[in-house]
Formats: structure tokens, C-alpha cells, sequence
């Protein structure tokens, strides 16, 4: 269903003040973003209606407001804003999908996360020397985190027991020890297993069932894994603030973009809430 940006943000306002009860500042503060949203889109986005807003384009939208220097409470807030206007387009039937689901709410003294393109994410992969003697290891670490949108705590605890390959799955064990299956590509697995032929002539392995270990066969810290992450950034010569994350979050962008569903994407990000980031 097309709707124009006034119909939409006049009933924006009644759902704010009388289904939510917020107060009237609160209600001027989000009505104020979502004419932001409104002026970004009709600069850059002619013609798209509030039911068309895809994922880029709030991702652009929050993005170019956090170049603007505002304060990153000020950011969160904007993304709720963002998040409640799309709540309120679900409720009426406006749009079938949520593409405010992915947002990331910045935490304080962060910017909002980077996001590489497949490009830069299979330099970092190429730029990973495979001639010492953890280069297999930490190109197969950046393929699975990738790969699979794992975070640096799945990654470390990942098990050789986790791999179920006839499926074509891995089990991962989340927050609160929830687990949940994530498909995984034969690239991944190609990447594990020329490990896998490195990790078994190690002369000593501690920790026998773990897949991702040390050069003294122990479990890696995520220390460990962040260093990796941002050595193979810098080595790609890739200029932008790096973390293990960021793998993750280009994961969801990527799916999102190809045109996965949202809810699907959530679930193998281990989200319990599609509006969860």
C-alpha cells in the first residue's frame, strides 16, 4: 500500500500520543526525526513513499545524521524514533516487513558500526599470509565470523562437534547458552578444513574439542580475535574503525540487501525480537 509522508506522520502522531502515551516532548522529539527522515529521503530518495523505505535507506539516513556530528544520545534516540514510525506502519498494515529490524542503536562514546562491502571483505581474506604459521587459522577465523555473522564469544567456543556438514549447518551456542542452527558455505568449510589439516600436526592441543586454538593448542580470547580482525584490516588497507562486529553487522547488511528476510536474518543472528539489533 502507497501512503504519502504527511497522512503517515499526522497518524505517526496520534499512535504516539494515545496508543503509546508519551509525553508531549517526547512525541515533538519523534515527530521531529521522522520529518528528518521524510526531507533525506525527498533529497536523495525522489519519489519513495514511507511503505517503500527499505533498509539502506534508513541505514544512509542514520548514517548521514551521524556525520553531523550530533551527540550519539541524540543518535539513539533518532533510531528510535525511526524504529517507532516503522512499529506504527506494522500495526496499520502499511508494510509487511520492519526495515528499521537491523538498525543498530550506537552504545556511548561509539559511532554507529562500519560496514565493509564484499570487496573489502575478501581483501582482508587474500591479505592473511598463509605462509606462517597461523595464517590458515586466522583466514578460516575471518571466513566463519563472516560467514556465518557469528559474535567473538561464538567464535572462540565454537566446537569441532558444532560443524555438521551433510547439512550444511553449525550449532551455535549464544547469550544465555541458546543455541541456534546457522548455514554455513562450502567456502567456509573449505577455509576450516585446510586449518583442520594444520590444527591435527599441532605437538600439543589442551583444549581437544574447541575448533579455533593457539599456537599452544588452548581456547583463543577474543583479544586474540580482534587483533586478528583489524591486522587483516590494516594489511587490506582499510582505513575504516574495524572490530570483529563489524563482520557481523556486513553480514546482515549483505543478506539483508540480497533480499533475505528479515526475520530469517534475525534468527541466524540469534536476535530473540526482530526490532532487537
Amino acid at each position: 500500500m502507497t501512503t504519502t509522508w504527511s497522512d503517515t506522520i499526522r497518524g505517526f502522531g496520534r499512535y504516539l500520543r494515545i496508543e503509546r502515551s508519551l509525553s508531549a516532548n517526547s512525541v515533538t522529539a519523534y515527530l521531529n526525526d521522522v520529518r528528518r527522515l521524510r526531507d533525506f529521503i525527498a533529497a536523495n530518495r525522489e519519489g519513495t513513499s514511507p511503505s517503500d523505505l527499505s533498509y539502506r535507506d534508513l541505514s544512509d539516513f542514520i548514517a548521514f545524521m551521524a556525520g553531523q556530528d550530533i551527540a550519539v544520545r541524540t543518535q539513539a534516540r533518532l533510531i528510535s524514533g525511526v524504529r517507532s514510525f516503522c512499529q506504527y506502519m506494522m500495526v496499520e498494515n502499511l508494510i509487511t516487513a520492519d526495515p528499521s529490524a537491523l538498525l543498530e542503536a550506537p552504545r556511548a562514546g561509539l559511532h554507529l558500526p562500519e560496514v565493509l562491502s564484499v570487496e573489502e571483505i575478501d581483501r582482508m581474506v587474500s591479505s592473511i599470509d598463509l605462509g606462517t604459521d597461523q595464517g590458515q587459522r586466522n583466514r578460516a577465523i575471518l571466513e566463519t565470523m563472516y560467514g556465518c555473522g557469528l559474535r567473538v564469544s561464538e567464535l572462540v567456543n565454537m566446537r569441532l562437534t558444532d560443524i555438521h556438514r551433510k547439512e550444511g549447518f553449525v550449532s551455535v551456542t549464544g547469550k544465555g547458552d541458546k543455541q541456534r542452527l546457522v548455514p554455513i558455505g562450502s567456502v567456509t568449510l573449505k577455509e576450516i578444513d585446510n586449518y583442520l589439516a594444520y590444527r591435527a600436526a599441532m605437538p600439543v592441543i589442551t583444549d581437544k574439542n574447541i575448533l579455533f586454538l593457539n599456537r599452544r593448542g588452548k581456547r583463543l580470547t577474543r583479544v586474540m580475535v580482534f587483533n586478528i580482525v583489524r591486522e587483516a584490516a590494516a594489511a587490506a588497507g582499510i582505513k575504516k574503525n574495524i572490530s570483529p562486529h563489524t563482520l557481523r553487522h556486513s553480514f546482515a547488511t549483505h543478506l539483508v540487501e540480497g533480499g533475505a528476510d528479515l526475520r530469517a536474518v534475525q534468527e541466524m543472528l540469534g536476535h530473540e525480537s526482530i526490532t532487537t539489533t
